[in-house]
């Protein structure tokens, strides 16, 4: 009896330490970005794209204020209430004090510089695949814009899912930089790819999702029911969606559908950031939708 204990100790053990290893919040290799410069002109359009400021300036943000990124926003979800933290320049509020090293490893593997789990509520499993020029050039935009000394507020998050170690798990589910659609024809309908699934990350909002919130990839862009609780978020997949090209670009400059709607809610702040980037980035977009198998 006392050796079938000691069996059951050591494999409770293994257990215990096999669940510890899976679940680690493992940061990226600083190495990976030795030599690369800092476009901060370049790292503009990679903000805009990225959506920062939609998500991370206060609430009632407008013009110029959108680029003090203070947070405060909340994000309404089945798991919980998520609040966006402050990430200006701040070095005690915001990340003014952290490293590059700190800033890629928050992008690309959503762990935080003391060695956490961040929430996916950041969409860092689409980010994961951003280049790492991108990620360096946008971390060189980001010291350019204002500090703010707003404390970011805690998530709102009940038993189990406040367990932030538990999200090394979700992680080892969904968190893949390889692209969604693996075939792209032409090097426009690849630059969409890279707009779409990483940097606009549209499949956040257009994709359905699994009982753990990870993005159901084998019913890509495939609608959603909207976070808000109102409505649901339009499928882009083939047979639902037959807008042509020059509809879906017009719509991300105007935000103007083809039967004359207008974007709302989260979609119009999607409009905005499009609107600022080059027409061939539009453009782009509008090709690997139209293409999507």
């Amino acid at each position: 009896m006392r050796r079938l204990l000691g069996f059951g100790l050591i494999a409770a053990s293994a257990v215990a330490a096999a669940g510890l290893i899976v679940t680690r919040a493992a940061p990226v290799d600083a190495a990976r970005f030795d030599g690369l410069d800092a476009d901060a002109t370049r790292g503009e359009q990679v903000f805009i794209a990225s959506g920062c400021a939609s998500c991370h300036a206060a609430p009632d943000a407008e013009g110029d204020a959108k680029l003090i990124l203070a947070g405060g926003e909340r994000l309404e979800s089945d798991f919980g209430t998520f609040v966006v933290p402050n990430i200006s320049t701040h070095p005690d509020a915001g990340i003014g004090d952290w490293t590059l090293d700190h800033f890629a490893s928050a992008v690309l593997a959503g762990v935080s510089p003391d060695g956490a789990h961040y929430y996916p509520s950041f969409p860092y499993a689409s980010y994961a695949a951003m280049t790492d020029q991108d990620v360096v050039d946008l971390w060189g935009y980001m010291q350019t814009l204002p500090a703010d000394a707003t404390p970011s507020a805690e998530h709102e998050m009940g038993f189990p899912f406040n367990i932030r170690r538990s999200v090394g798990v979700w992680k080892q589910l969904y968190l893949d930089d390889s692209w969604v659609v693996t075939d792209v024809a032409t090097p426009e309908i690849e630059r969409g790819r890279y707009l779409v699934e990483v940097l606009g990350h549209c499949g956040e909002c257009h994709t359905p999702r699994t009982a753990l919130g990870g993005m159901d990839t084998s019913r890509w862009l495939a609608g959603a029911p909207n976070p808000s609780g109102k409505g649901r978020i339009p499928s882009l997949a083939p047979g639902d969606f037959d807008w042509a090209a020059t509809d879906i670009a017009y719509y991300l400059e105007t935000g103007f559908t083809p039967d004359f709607d207008s974007a709302g809610g989260h979609m119009a702040a999607v409009v905005t950031n499009f609107a600022q980037l080059p027409a061939s980035d539009r453009a782009a977009v509008a090709a690997y939708i139209i293409a999507l198998p």
